[in-house]
């Protein structure tokens, strides 16, 4: 490096020195967080007045000001930040020479790849802009100076704060639908598994927001815990801008364990958790803010008409009494929230926290953030176990419905949710990685409880269904099976709650065998006696039988859309109403042959004389119990195959649906001789169409006949289209793992596979179950999210279950096959 060059790169006003002093600071490992933002801004800040000093000289321009504005005037400079510029003049100089001094700032910002948002204006053109354009304004509200006539950017300062404030009324509404729609589109920071840190809601954005509405007097954000969580939002961003060495607040699941290094957390849900807390935190602070702010809205637009009613010389607080509605012991309504009335004891009455929420929530109405904090600080603890009340005020409170969520997370965000249940802490904030759920572990309970609520008037003891529903999945903070975990833990709380010895039984269970109907309906063969005789052993009693059943659908329900269905629905069902015929009549029913139906008859002897594949397409339809109607539901196409018995028929057949989209849901196979000329399959299968149009059964019966002909490639098919179409690279999946289900039939032995969901499994899985050798007698096909989940009742060539030794046999061979 020649001497001038190295002075160059010393001299950080230079670009070359600037350029080389950044890095330094960021690859800093002692500084990071607020002090390296600050540094950074600083670092800048100098290099800028410098360049801008230089320029204007050289221009020969007076009467200006370089202006930081947005994050950048905030002093928060993120490695990959823009940086926010707006250069501001007098209007005294003519359109050339100013023009000249901004490209003598922009350009070597530019030449360095620095993201630039930048402006050129007088002050008069800024609020002009400012008042049309409400980004601009939210910018210009953190302007700071940099460069030249102090007194302009001091000027313009005043006059943006000023009017800012005398537009509050109308500039705070279009604000908050900003916000809202910002939420709509971005979703809720604290529950996405990839979120944005800035624009969902709960983030940097709402945070900026709440700045805003403090800068405009007329509401502030509550404070406690605000800035450690925008602190904490910001250091998120800061290290995921270094480990992409990209400009984005999208946290992305392949970069979530360098972040999390970064911040010398110990893995990806850490990070997680950290940042959902954080958003938690903005999001309550936001909606405690907007709430006062249309109460003080509401009571600015009131006064001049009870003005007018009450005439001249009469004070409005002498005219209108304060309006205090009762809505419990202690409880009241004031001005749209729940508060505690005047003569409410906390310190004496332990019950007082959830009688409060639960008559908010019953009302639909907001707890107080002035009254949740001050029973956070003076409330008695419940005595263990719990009074009958405080019981019944929980139950209250979780079957208010949708009303429940919000009042439930006020409590949380003071910390009386884990005062209360202390095991709630482990699943607080925790993530799901599973494509399925949409929610963490705790909000997935309580929005369990929410659709339980709904479903109370389907059993008998709904207090059971609702606590049942609130900690389903509690184990989920503890190492092991979920479920296993979960039932010691739902054990402890129940007898705690003060729940009789049976109910704290029956809790248990159903917590531990939350997932018993679901998994069964949707991976078993139903008319196999074994399969409900097993369920039946579990349940006991049609009590406890129904409330599974209602906790099985409020579970899917609150899962989220891929995990409940009119199919799955109709399974499980299906499978109720067989257990509690085994549960009253105490006897299960021996297997029956199915009888082979006029058409299934008709298709086997074409299929027997023309030798070729036979087949029907039919809707599928079955009624909802819970409409009010009696039309019936479709919950599928039910496709009926015939055709001569033959190696490899799963696995061609499965190929051919898979080339014409379709998803198989479930699959039946039976062997039958119409004619006396020689066994044919019959295949019933439910399918259901990728892109919701069904094929043309003709064309269906071509492609069947060609690949049972052998002269239909399905490989080469399948791979064709996978090719022309592909898929977008994600994260890396699980390899399959089949396993051999123990105890589930006593006629067949059944194969479970779990794999990757994608065109053409269900034909490779085929053509690996028919290099084993067996026969296939049914099969249950699920697919939850990206993971399917198929169970295979097999049989060997004499029709008998396999021994243990070759079903484990047949599932490594399978496995093997498959990976």
């Amino acid at each position: 490096m020649t001497e001038s060059v190295e002075a160059k790169a010393n001299d950080e006003n230079d670009p070359a020195g600037y350029a080389a002093a950044r890095l330094h600071l960021l690859n800093e490992e002692e500084q990071s967080g607020p002090p390296r933002r600050k540094a950074l801004a600083e670092l800048t800040d100098r290099w800028l007045a410098a360049l801008t000093h230089g320029a204007a000289a050289e221009a020969g321009v007076t009467g200006y000001a370089l202006v930081a504005v947005g994050g950048y005037g905030r002093g928060e400079l993120s490695p990959r930040s823009d940086l926010d510029l707006l250069l501001l003049h007098d209007g005294s100089e003519k359109a050339g020479p100013v023009a000249s001094l901004a490209d003598k700032i922009w350009y070597p910002v530019w030449d360095l790849g620095l993201a630039l948002d930048h402006s050129v204006r007088t002050p008069v053109e800024a609020r002009k802009t400012a008042a049309e354009d409400l980004k601009v304004q939210l910018g210009l509200l953190d302007a700071r100076h940099i460069a030249g006539d102090t007194a302009l950017t001091a000027g313009l300062r005043t006059a943006i704060l000023a009017d800012w404030r005398n537009q509050a009324p109308k500039r705070l509404p279009a604000l908050h639908e900003m916000c809202l729609e910002r939420a709509e589109r971005q979703g809720e920071l604290a529950y996405l598994l990839e979120p944005d840190l800035k624009e969902a809601r709960g983030g940097l954005r709402d945070a900026t927001a709440l700045r805003a509405v403090a800068a405009s007097w007329l509401a502030d954000a509550p404070r406690e815990g605000l800035e450690e969580a925008r602190t904490r939002l910001l250091d998120a961003r800061d290290a995921l801008h270094l480990v992409t060495g990209r400009a984005t607040d999208r946290l992305a699941l392949q970069e979530q364990d360098q972040v999390a290094t970064a911040l010398g957390l110990l893995d990806a849900d850490a990070l997680l958790r950290q940042v959902y807390e954080a958003a938690r935190t903005v999001s309550y602070a936001s909606d405690v803010t907007w709430r006062e702010v249309g109460r003080v809205l509401r009571s600015r637009e009131m006064r001049p008409k009870r003005r007018g009613l009450l005439g001249l010389g009469r004070t409005e607080a002498t005219a209108t009494p304060e309006e205090r509605t009762p809505l419990a012991d202690g409880v009241v309504e004031h001005e749209g929230e729940a508060v505690l009335a005047r003569t409410a004891r906390p310190d004496r009455d332990p019950v007082l926290p959830l009688r409060a929420a639960a008559a908010a929530a019953q009302t639909g109405l907001p707890l107080s953030l002035h009254t949740v904090r001050r029973l956070a600080q003076t409330a008695r603890p419940l005595p263990v176990p719990w009074p009958a009340e405080a019981r019944e005020q929980l139950l209250t409170l979780l079957g208010a419905g949708e009303s429940t969520v919000p009042v439930w997370e006020a409590l949380e965000a003071e910390g009386l949710i884990t005062r209360l249940l202390p095991d709630w802490e482990r699943v607080r904030c925790r993530p799901q990685r599973n494509a399925v759920h949409i929610w963490t572990v705790d909000r997935h309970l309580v929005e369990c409880a929410v659709r339980a609520s709904a479903l109370t008037r389907r059993v008998s003891r709904p207090d059971l269904l609702l606590i049942g529903a609130l900690l389903h999945d509690i184990g989920k903070g503890w190492p092991g099976d979920h479920s296993v975990a979960g039932e010691v833990i739902a054990r402890d709380v129940a007898a705690r709650l003060g729940f009789s010895r049976a109910d704290v039984d029956t809790l248990a269970l159903l917590v531990r065998h939350h997932l018993l109907l679901i998994d069964t309906a949707t991976r078993r063969d139903l008319d196999d006696p074994a399969t409900v005789q097993v369920v039946a052993d579990v349940v006991r009693d049609t009590e406890t039988l129904e409330l599974l059943h209602a906790l099985t659908e409020a579970d899917a329900l609150a899962t989220g859309p891929a995990a409940w269905s009119a199919w799955r629905a109709s399974l499980v069902s299906d499978l109720a109403k067989r257990v509690a015929e085994v549960l009253a009549n105490g006897v299960v029913p021996e297997p029956v042959t199915p009888e082979t139906t006029a058409e299934e008859e008709r298709l086997a002897v074409e299929a027997a004389r023309t030798g070729g594949p036979v087949l029907a397409l039919h809707a599928h339809t079955e009624p909802d119990p819970d409409a009010a109607s009696e039309a019936p539901e479709q919950v599928g196409v039910e496709l009926l195959l015939a055709v001569r018995d033959r190696p490899g028929l799963l696995a061609e057949a499965a190929g051919v649906l898979a080339l014409h989209r379709l998803t198989v849901r479930a699959a039946d196979l039976r062997s039958v001789d119409p004619i006396g000329e020689g066994p044919v399959t019959l295949l019933r299968w439910r399918v259901a169409a990728e892109y919701g149009s069904l094929p043309e059964a003709a064309r269906l019966r071509v492609d069947l006949d060609r690949a049972f002909a052998g002269t239909l490639d399905i490989e080469a098919r399948l791979a064709e289209r996978e090719s022309a179409y592909p898929r977008r690279r994600g994260v890396t999946a699980p390899p399959p793992r089949v396993t051999v289900a123990p105890g589930s039939s006593d006629s067949a032995t059944v194969i479970e596979i779990r794999a990757q969901d994608a065109p053409g499994l269900l034909h490779r899985i085929g053509r690996a179950l028919e290099i084993t050798g067996l026969n296939v007698r049914s099969a249950r096909i699920s697919t939850l999210g990206a993971n399917a989940i198929d169970a295979f009742y097999v049989t060997g060539t004499d029709g008998s279950p396999l021994s243990d030794v070759r079903a484990a046999e047949v599932a490594r061979e399978v496995e093997r096959a498959l990976r």
